[in-house]
């Protein structure tokens, strides 16, 4: 399957790091959603069903640990980055690796870094 069939579902409520990710991700032909909230994101994931969903922890209305625990509960072949601000406790980076999320980047990240990591998850 080529990048263009690969969907990734963007959690955040950053415009800046949305347009960052945007840019990166349709640039190197990934198919993008976007959910600005914990809700909406679990309302639009069985419809998209997206190969990759990149979360940041600290959302409104569910947080990311929610949904990485909604994911990988339900949907065991979606892949997750988790993405936090540098300052944010170590022991929610640590939760979420024993929810299961598959990768975790600190803000503000490397684009390059997470392109590697995106296409070596998928």
């Amino acid at each position: 399957m080529n990048t263009s069939e690969k969907k990734i579902m963007i959690i955040d409520n950053d415009d800046m790091t949305i347009e960052i990710l945007k840019f990166l991700l349709n640039r190197e032909g990934y198919k993008i959603s976007i959910a600005k909230d914990g809700i909406t994101a679990l309302e639009r994931i069985p419809s998209i069903m997206p190969d990759l969903v990149i979360t940041t922890i600290i959302i409104p209305l569910k947080s990311g640990l929610e949904i990485i625990n909604h994911i990988k509960e339900n949907y065991k072949e979606i892949r997750v980055i988790a993405l936090s601000s540098l300052g944010e406790e170590e022991d929610t980076v640590e939760e979420a690796f024993k929810l299961g999320v598959d990768d975790f980047i600190a803000k503000p990240f490397n684009p390059n870094e997470l392109l590697l990591r995106i296409k070596r998850l998928l």
